[in-house]
């Protein structure tokens, strides 16, 4: 294990840059065994930009190429478009730099078997950033399911719903288009649901046996930003809906869209077992809905006591936390990971698997018939 600060390079320096670069500033503050780090560089295209981004988010260096910075970091941030996941991560890997790349891992099947490879190969830690695994009310949820409080699970529902595109005049921007981002609200929500029920249930029902899927996009153009009258086409999803059969014969059903009117960030996940039930929503983090034994209704447990997964890092009990913080969780058991060179989770493997999924999703719906994960 290392003492010596951790220097740290991200590739992008906007909504995920911000996000994590917050995290980093509340680590030493809040989290006392957390590893010392220094925000070393931050990488872009637009110098006067970058700039501004290294003084706001405390970095000390720019860089406009990624590749002059990944062997020179002790830990690589890839927080870039969907399209700029795949090659700098596998050059840090091949570099020996621990990386943390944001989800989706990449926009393709290929390229996230890529990325699990070379994370093998490696073999120096690896994070796919699913932050929601590290809301304290999940990890709630997931000590009472391998406690074996629900029983056998039989069932999963998860949605993903947003607004965000419902107006057919909102701008286009990479995220509408398939070459860069891969998908739409499958890969860029649907990736969050998919890995969050694989964390809360995959122990006991085991991996993704088979999946239909239906994509839909509902606006066809949208307009390019200051382009005068100029239209982009859309190539990728709005919404997606997919049914899971596991392995045990347990099954889930899934959806996301990003033009659901009214919904601005809702992301509910439920577990239905053969003695009880839980279900969570990010738009109440802070609580977990929960039904065992002879309940006759759920149970709204505020997860918030000194004893309940990271609180005891922030308030007293019932001073309730926020989306925020599950960076700040999320950059701590990485770079826990990272100073001690052990295996982190989730990782490129389990980016991986989740890929599959999404992959699965596409051809069904493409090919109009049930594919089979073997």
């Amino acid at each position: 294990m290392t003492d010596e600060p951790i220097d740290i390079g991200v590739l992008g320096y906007r909504f995920m840059g911000k996000a994590h670069a917050n995290a980093l500033d509340r680590l030493p503050m809040f989290f006392e065994d957390a590893p010392e780090t220094n925000r070393h560089t931050v990488i872009g295209r637009d110098e006067e930009a970058l700039a501004d981004a290294a003084e706001t988010l405390g970095f000390e260096h720019t860089a406009t190429d990624w590749r002059d910075v990944v062997d020179e970091v002790d830990a690589f941030y890839n927080l870039g478009p969907n399209h700029l996941h795949v090659e700098p991560s596998v050059a840090a890997l091949e570099a020996g730099t621990p990386v943390l790349c944001e989800k989706p891992l990449a926009p393709t099947l290929a390229g996230a078997e890529e990325m699990r490879d070379a994370a093998a190969e490696a073999d120096v830690p690896t994070a796919c950033a699913f932050n929601y695994r590290f809301v304290p009310a999940i990890r709630y949820a997931k000590r009472l399911i391998d406690a074996g409080e629900l029983g056998d699970i039989r069932q999963v529902r998860g949605r993903y719903l947003q607004d965000w595109l419902s107006d057919p005049e909102a701008p286009w921007s990479w995220r509408n288009d398939e070459e860069m981002a891969g998908s739409g609200a499958l890969g860029d929500l649907g990736a969050h649901t998919i890995d969050l029920a694989r964390f809360l249930v995959g122990d006991r029902v085991g991996e993704a046996a088979s999946v239909s899927g239906h994509l839909q996009t509902f606006t066809e153009d949208r307009p390019v930003e200051g382009g005068d009258g100029e239209t982009r086409p859309v190539t990728v999803d709005d919404a997606y809906s997919a049914q899971v059969e596991y392995d045990s014969g347990a099954m889930a059903t899934f959806e996301a869209s990003r033009v659901t009117e009214g919904h601005k960030n809702d992301h509910t996940v439920a577990v239905h077992g053969s003695e009880g039930s839980l279900q969570f929503s990010l738009e109440r983090l802070n609580e977990l809905e929960v039904m065992t034994g002879d309940a006759r209704g759920y149970e709204t447990v505020l997860v918030t006591d000194e004893d309940d997964p990271y609180i005891e890092h922030w308030w007293p009990p019932g001073h309730v936390i926020g989306w925020e913080h599950t960076f700040v969780h999320e950059n701590y058991e990485f770079l826990k990971s990272v100073a001690r060179d052990d295996e982190f989770t989730p990782s490129f493997a389990d980016g991986y698997e989740v890929q599959r999924v999404l992959d699965a999703v596409e051809r069904s719906d493409a090919e109009g018939v049930r594919i089979d994960l073997d």
